[in-house]
């Protein structure tokens, strides 16, 4: 016959059974609570159910009486009126309460009570009746009878109801104190139940840890032995559990690994320097770091770069060689996180000035994973993009001169046409008519696109000052409401600006925000049905503040998403009637306040746009 060992049980079966042990512990000791409960619940039902009806009938039995009273002296005073009416009502409602007072008798005393009330409630009654045969035949002698004998035999009643009242509130005081007495005693056999279920619990929790995690320690005391080099392990588990299973596994690793170090490692080391090779002839610069942003190594662009060599850059800190803030963070970011969150474009340039020559490089950070969920270091790749700069530099200059130059031919034409318009108007046929018409629309759509032009082309070569001053979110949020609140009541559509008790202060060109928050409005009403909502919004977090636009139109397709924000875009199949301009010189305001801008949208579901603004730093 086999004999039964803990150690032989699978560790499935060990934990199910130390769960199971503690689980009928917290029954038990849940039984135990539940009888209590009862017992207290008892003994509250007692003092809640058995004297509180016997007292609600006492209490109103005053009241009907006194309320007889009251009637006897309106009649003795000449105020009859519906004093007799009443009188006889007050009578059958405390008739009512003491047919139900007798009909909850629970303490022994109560039936001589009852019996007091009912025998001087019927003499209470036949004096009334006396009083008014006496106020018909002698009126003189109704007080002295009503002083002398009714008077008198309201207070014997009255008394009596509340003797009923006060025996049966003593009764629920002795029940309150058995109920206190019960609870008290649940209390302290609830706790001592619990505490000597506890102490055997944790007792069994102990040896069975100890049990369980001595085999877990031997095993990671090896697996430190194999990660320093020494791959003769030794483990002593020798159970059939899947710890057991667990160890023999351990061990054929170090074999095999015993058996891969005493293999050619030249191999090894070809690879490795033929992935230096590579790396050393890419054109980018490539840093790689460790957490704490320290260089491990790099290539010859990334030493050109810094302008120094690789003795000097190995072990420096990254922000020694670059000065650059927002690049230290990514690093740091991606370290912490795993991944690299994407910048802006303006943040994510590293601009470096070596004597009289600026170059702009664009800069990307990545993870290096040596294993699996572990990083080894962060790799810094840097492109260089000062052609680039010099490109989109040179072409905003372009278009801005080129801009300008168009103002004075097309305010010409403009003034022509609009003299056509006042004075030769009439003479035109109708063809001529809608010609000149749409001669001077096209004029109006030409003027508005060279004053988009000029002013993305200044803001993007920062020509145009920001006034940035501390301006309250709720200003502007208000500000924009109102100036296009009109216009969305004319199309039917809800407009609201959900502004909390509290909000931010950001610094900010207030006539600029307005414009990009007028603008994105603008263009929701375009795209909004009647009866539709357009709600602005925002909330703070940390040191930025969110502001939101939000409608439930026709929403924007996702090919179209990505590239809303560039220049000359509009949504094909919308006919907007503008330049395509507005939400490029939005990204560039938003940009030029050290902000970003984007949009979340469901096609058919409507659009959010939302853009971000730097808080007032308070001192």
């Amino acid at each position: 016959m086999n004999r039964f060992r803990f150690s032989d049980l699978s560790l499935r079966r060990k934990i199910l059974g130390g769960y199971a042990v503690v689980t009928i512990l917290l029954l038990l000791v849940c039984v135990w609570a539940i009888a209590n409960l009862y017992r207290l619940g008892q003994a509250s039902e007692a003092i809640l159910q058995e004297n509180y009806r016997s007292i609600l009938a006492a209490e109103n039995m005053v009241a009907a009486l006194e309320r007889q009273d009251s009637n006897v002296l309106s009649l003795l005073w000449g105020h009859s009126g519906n004093a007799q009416a009443e009188f006889q009502a007050n009578a059958a409602e405390f008739l009512i309460w003491l047919g139900r007072a007798q009909d909850n008798v629970t303490i022994a005393e109560e039936p001589a009570e009852l019996a007091a009330i009912q025998t001087g409630y019927s003499a209470y009654l036949t004096a009334v009746s006396q009083l008014n045969s006496l106020q018909e035949q002698t009126p003189e002698a109704v007080p002295d009878f009503y002083l002398e004998t009714v008077f008198p035999l309201f207070q014997q009643v009255r008394d009596s109801c509340n003797r009923l009242r006060d025996i049966n509130q003593e009764q629920m005081v002795i029940a309150s104190d058995n109920a206190r007495r019960v609870s008290a005693g649940a209390i302290w056999s609830t706790l001592l139940i619990g505490a000597v279920t506890a102490v055997f619990g944790l007792a069994f929790g102990l040896i069975l840890s100890d049990h369980l995690t001595r085999p877990l320690k031997e095993m990671a005391a090896a697996t430190d032995k194999i990660a320093a080099g020494d791959y003769d392990v030794r483990l002593g588990s020798q159970s059939g559990d899947e710890v057991g299973h667990l160890a023999g596994k351990i061990k054929a690793m170090s074999h095999t690994l015993q058996e891969f170090h005493a293999l050619n490692v030249g191999q090894l080391l070809a690879e490795k320097q033929k992935n230096e090779a590579i790396i050393q002839a890419i054109d980018d610069g490539i840093v790689l770091l460790d957490g704490q942003c320290h260089v491990m190594t790099l290539n010859p662009k990334a030493m050109a770069i810094f302008g120094v060599s690789r003795e000097q850059a190995l072990g420096r800190h990254l922000f020694d060689l670059t000065r650059y803030q927002p690049l230290h963070d990514a690093v740091k970011q991606t370290w912490e996180n795993g991944r690299f969150s994407p910048l802006n474009e303006e943040q994510a340039t590293l601009t470096i000035q070596q004597g009289e020559k600026t170059t702009h490089y664009r800069f990307s950070v990545s993870p290096v994973q040596l294993e699996p969920g572990h990083r080894g270091s962060v790799a810094l790749l840097l492109q260089d993009v000062t052609r680039l700069k010099e490109l989109d530099r040179l072409k905003s200059e372009f278009v801005m001169t080129a801009s300008h130059e168009l103002r004075t031919p097309l305010t010409g034409l403009s003034m022509s046409v609009g003299l056509l318009v006042e004075q030769a108007f009439p003479r035109l046929s109708p063809q001529e008519q809608e010609l000149l018409l749409a001669a001077q629309e096209e004029i109006g759509r030409l003027r508005a696109l060279v004053d988009d032009l000029l002013n993305l082309s200044k803001i993007e070569s920062g020509r145009i000052a920001m006034q940035r001053e501390p301006v309250p979110v709720r200003f502007l949020i208000e500000q924009a409401v109102s100036l296009l609140q009109q216009q969305a009541e004319e199309k039917g559509i809800h407009l609201t600006g959900e502004v909390g008790e509290e909000t931010a202060v950001v610094l900010a060109d207030p006539n600029k925000i307005l414009w990009v928050l007028t603008n994105l409005i603008a263009n929701a009403l375009r795209y909004t049905p009647p009866d539709g909502h357009i709600t602005l919004a925002t909330h703070n977090a940390g040191s930025l503040t969110y502001i939101s636009v939000s409608d439930d139109g026709e929403g924007i397709p996702l090919e179209y998403q990505a590239s809303i924000f560039d220049k000359f875009v509009q949504v094909q199949g919308r006919s907007s009637g503008g330049t395509g301009l507005g939400l490029a010189i939005s990204k560039e305001i938003v940009k030029a306040h050290q902000g970003t801008i984007w949009v979340k949208s469901d096609p058919g579901a409507g659009s959010t746009f939302t853009f971000v603004l730097p808080n007032v730093v308070e001192n």
